[in-house]
């Protein structure tokens, strides 16, 4: 629960992002979902009465649905790369700061228990 606290905490500043990916995902999810019953229309109304007017408009709105799922998806993935990426970022910086803050006690035990460890090669 510890790593849960810290990661909400530290990406309280990416908030936006996090909206917006959830929101990007939900537009995405949505128009990968209409597009087989826009698939079906064509075939129950266009086709099946030869109707080639319907199967151009119904093929156009097939084409910016599916345009638009993968703007979303696209958007949803850079707004999750800049939220993970700036999370990381912040995180690392932390425990920079910290580990500089040790005094040389603190770093000559932890260099001796470093010393102990074993290292595989």
């Amino acid at each position: 629960m510890d790593l849960v606290r810290i990661l909400v905490t530290r990406s309280a500043p990416y908030t936006p992002y996090f909206i917006a990916v959830l929101v990007l995902q939900a537009l995405s999810t949505a128009a990968t979902l209409y597009l087989p019953s826009l698939n079906a229309k064509i075939i129950d109304e266009g086709v099946s009465q030869g109707d080639v007017d319907f199967i151009r408009r119904t093929g156009g709105i097939m084409l910016a649905v599916a345009f638009a799922q993968v703007i979303t998806a696209i958007g949803a993935v850079w707004c999750g790369s800049r939220t993970a990426m700036g999370v990381g970022r912040d995180l690392r910086g932390e425990v920079f700061r910290h580990v500089n803050s040790l005094s040389t006690e603190d770093m000559s035990r932890f260099w001796h228990t470093y010393a102990y460890y074993p290292r595989h090669q």
